[in-house]
This record gives C-alpha cells, structure tokens and sequence, in this order.
C-alpha cells in the first residue's frame, strides 16, 4: 500500500474477488484469513458492500456477490465495444466479412460489437445482441478452446452451417485480458474459409486484447 491508495478500499475489492472465485460463498472466518484482517474489519466491510448490494450473504450467513454487481457489468460492454471497434473495422474491410466481438455471458456467447464491410455487394446480417450456446459456432468454440486448451495460444476455430445455414465462421479468443473473456470472428457467405482469413482473425484478436490492456 502507498499513501495515495486506499486500505480500506482495497480490502473490499478483494473481498470482491475473493468471492467472485466461489461458487459457495465465504464466511466471515473464510474472508478474515484470506484477507489476514480481523472479523470486526470483515464485518464492516460486508455491511458496507451490502448496502451498496455488492455483497449479499445466504440464510447460513455465507457471503456471496450482489447483484448490484451486475449492474456494473452492463456497463462494461459499451466500454469494450468501444475498445474493440477500431481492429473490427479493419478485419472486416480486409476481409470483406462482418465481423464481430463476443463475449460470455453465462452458458452462451453475446455479440457485443459487430462491423459489417463497406464494399462488398452482400454480407451476412449479424447483429449485436445476437446470443448463441457456446458450444455451437466459430466464436463460443473459441472461447471454450482457450478456456480448457493445454495450449496457451490455441489458434483459430472455423465452423460452418452451424449458426445460419450457408454461412461460415471463423475466430480467435482474447488472450491475456484479465476480467475478459471473449472472442473476434468473421462470418461469411461461403462454403469453406480461406486459410489467411483464420490467421487474420487471430491477429485482429491480439489487436483487440491490446486495446483491453
């Protein structure tokens, strides 16, 4: 801790982070030595976040996170989107496919951002919003592929007629981007997807994860 920070604050974040990486919540006792604090400091710190609905604990007296922190969350797309734009753009006009951004939320896969080229005569309508399982198209099985892949770069993923009948896909998931775990695909009208365009979406990824940085 320096001056210019804060310690109080700092332990409820990582309470935050704490029992964001539980699926059973933590007790006061479970926070106190995590945290290397006493239970009176733990308490405060609970009772803070839930009036905030941050944190809210079970009838066993569990803590676990608020949903107020999903209304944060809400406000993270805009910002990524935003992040992202510039590299989707170009993959798409390199490319002459739309692309898109997804991210997970929950068990499927949500478009966030999406780039349709400006010069082609047609091209897939992929809208954001658009959400799918996971386990069905280039972009969830991007994702899950960075999620269990021994390989700490697992390449690209290519599907087709999985989503939309006569489209393929192609993508890459984020690397590196911690809080964020998402992909950058094309779409196109095509039987089967030219090999450069595989090793261009895994590009247009890094420059995305970059910008995330």
């Amino acid at each position: 801790m320096t001056a210019e920070t804060s310690q109080t604050l700092d332990r409820g974040l990582r309470v935050l982070k704490l029992l964001a990486d539980t699926d059973h919540g933590l007790t006061v006792t479970e926070l106190s030595g995590k945290l290397g604090v006493n239970r009176t400091v733990v308490y405060r710190l609970l009772a803070t976040l839930e009036q905030h609905a941050l944190v809210r604990r079970d009838l066993g007296g569990r803590a676990r996170v608020g949903l107020g922190v999903l209304r944060l969350g809400r406000q993270v797309h805009p910002l990524v989107r935003e992040a992202a734009l510039p590299a989707l753009r170009s993959l798409a006009e390199d490319i002459g496919a739309t692309a898109h951004l997804t991210l997970v939320d929950g068990t499927e896969a949500l478009a966030v951002a999406v780039v349709e080229p400006t010069w082609t005569d047609y091209h897939v309508a992929y809208r954001a919003g658009f959400r799918h399982p996971l386990e069905r198209g280039a972009a969830g099985k991007a994702i899950l592929a960075a999620r269990h892949s021994p390989n700490p770069d697992p390449g690209y993923i290519l599907t087709h007629g999985e989503l939309e009948a006569g489209a393929s896909g192609a993508a890459a998931p984020l690397l590196g981007v911690t809080g964020v775990e998402g992909s950058v695909g094309v779409v196109m009208l095509t039987d089967a997807v030219p090999e450069r365009v595989g090793h261009r979406v895994m590009e247009a990824a890094r420059e995305v994860a970059d910008a995330l940085r």
